[in-house]
C-alpha cells in the first residue's frame, strides 16, 4: 500500500491511536472495530511493502546457488550478504534466530565504539587481568600470570585476532554486559542478545532461550547489519551527524577485524595474498561450538565491499580441523558470492580501511 510508513506514518498512528481507545468506550464500537481493521490493513500493507522492497534487491540466481551449497551440508545455515555498492541482497533463512559463538564479540565491539565516542571509554585506559576472569578456550590471556596490566584497545585486539575468551571477559566488565544489550537494542537489532560472559554461568534473570542459545543469540541479517555500521561508519544510533572521531574508532575496530587469524571460513577460497605482507582485503569474526561454525565478514571487492555473515549449525562434522565441512561449507558460499558480485576477485586498497568516512560506501536503488 503506497505511502504506508512515508509520509502518511503519522496520520496511520494517529487513527491506531483512537483504534486502541475503542475498546475503552470512547468511541463507538463499530468505529472502534472498523479503525482497527484499517490499521490491521495498513500494517499488512506496510509488511508486505517492506517485503516486496527488500524482493527487488535480492539476486535471485545468486539465492540458488547458495542453495545448491547448503543442501549438501550436512547440518543447517544461515547466511545474509550485502552488496554496498549496488545493494543487492542475497540470504539463506537470514532472520532464523542462531547461536552466535564469538561473533557475538561484534556486539561487544559495537558497544566498545559507542562508548569511546561518547567520551566513556578510551582506548588507551588501562585495565587489569585479574585470576577470576581467566577461561579456558581461544586466546593466551588465561595462560598468562595475573595481574597483568592491558589497555582496553588490546584487550579488544585479542578479543578480535586470537578470539580470546579472557580478553572479552575484561571487556564485559569494563563495558557492562547491560549497558552491551541497551546498545544492541538502541542499534534497531531485536534478535542479538549477549546473554553471559564466556565459560561463566548466566547470572540473574534470564530470557527462556538461554540455555538453547548459550552466550548469545543473533540472525545472520542482524549480525551483518553490525559489520555494515562499520563499513559505512554509521555509529550514531539515533541518526544524529556524525562525531569528528568516528572516522578513527571504525578504522580501528577494522583494523582489528583485519588482523583476525582464523582464516578457515569465509576468506577460505578467496583471499590467496600473504595477508602479513600485503594486507587483507578481508575484516572478519569467527565463532566456533563443536555444531557450530560461524563468521562476518567485510570484503573489499573490486566491485565495491561487501557484507556476509553466514552461521552454520547442527553440523555432523565436529571436528576441530581446519578442514571442517562447517569452514569448507562458509568458504564456498563466499566464493559463490564474490564470483557472482564481483567476478574479478578482491582488492584490499579499494577500501578506506583506515578511515571509512572517509569513502562511505552509498546504495543505488
Amino acid at each position: 500500500m503506497p505511502g504506508v510508513g512515508a509520509a502518511g506514518d503519522g496520520g496511520v498512528r494517529a487513527v491506531c491511536v483512537a483504534a486502541r481507545f475503542s475498546s475503552r468506550g470512547d468511541v463507538g464500537y463499530s468505529v472502534g472495530m472498523i479503525l482497527r481493521g484499517f490499521c490491521l490493513i495498513l500494517a499488512l500493507g506496510g509488511a508486505v511493502a517492506a517485503a516486496q522492497a527488500q524482493a527487488l534487491h535480492e539476486d535471485a540466481a545468486l539465492d540458488r546457488q547458495l542453495e545448491t551449497i547448503a543442501a549438501a551440508h550436512h547440518g543447517h545455515v544461515a547466511l545474509y550478504a550485502h552488496n554496498l555498492k549496488t545493494g543487492e541482497t542475497a540470504s539463506i533463512s537470514p532472520d532464523l534466530p542462531v547461536q552466535t559463538a564469538s561473533t557475538i564479540k561484534m556486539g561487544i565491539l559495537l558497544d566498545a565504539a559507542e562508548q569511546i565516542r561518547a567520551g566513556k571509554a578510551t582506548l588507551s585506559e588501562r585495565l587489569v587481568l585479574a585470576k577470576p576472569n581467566q577461561v579456558e578456550g581461544s586466546g593466551v590471556l588465561g595462560e598468562l600470570t595475573p595481574p597483568i596490566a592491558l589497555t582496553l584497545g588490546d584487550t579488544l585486539t585479542l578479543m578480535v585476532v586470537l578470539s580470546d575468551n579472557t580478553a572479552t571477559n575484561m571487556a564485559i566488565d569494563r563495558l557492562g554486559l547491560a549497558h552491551i544489550d541497551a546498545t544492541l537494542r538502541a542499534a534497531g537489532l531485536q534478535n542479538t542478545w549477549l546473554y553471559k560472559k564466556v565459560y561463566v554461568p548466566a547470572a540473574g534473570p534470564m530470557p527462556a532461550d538461554q540455555p538453547q542459545f548459550g552466550l548469545g543469540k543473533t540472525t545472520a541479517r542482524e549480525m551483518a547489519s553490525i559489520m555494515q555500521r562499520f563499513a559505512e561508519c554509521r555509529l550514531s544510533l539515533d541518526n544524529k551527524p556524525a562525531l569528528p572521531g568516528d572516522g578513527a574508532i571504525c578504522g580501528a575496530v577494522l583494523n582489528m577485524l583485519r588482523h583476525q587469524q582464523d582464516r578457515d571460513s569465509l576468506p577460505r577460497y578467496i583471499e590467496n595474498l600473504d595477508t602479513s605482507e600485503h594486507g587483507s582485503a578481508i575484516a572478519n569474526k569467527t565463532g566456533a561450538l563443536d555444531q557450530v561454525r560461524n563468521d562476518v565478514a567485510l570484503i573489499a571487492s573490486k566491485n565495491g565491499p561487501i557484507v556476509i555473515a553466514g552461521f552454520t549449525f547442527g553440523n555432523a562434522d565436529q571436528r576441530w580441523t581446519g578442514d571442517n565441512e562447517g569452514e569448507r561449507t562458509l568458504g564456498k558460499l563466499a566464493q559463490a558470492i564474490v564470483r557472482a558480485w564481483s567476478p574479478d576477485g578482491l582488492d584490499a586498497d579499494s577500501f578506506p580501511w583506515e578511515d571509512p568516512s572517509a569513502g562511505r560506501p552509498v546504495e543505488r536503488h
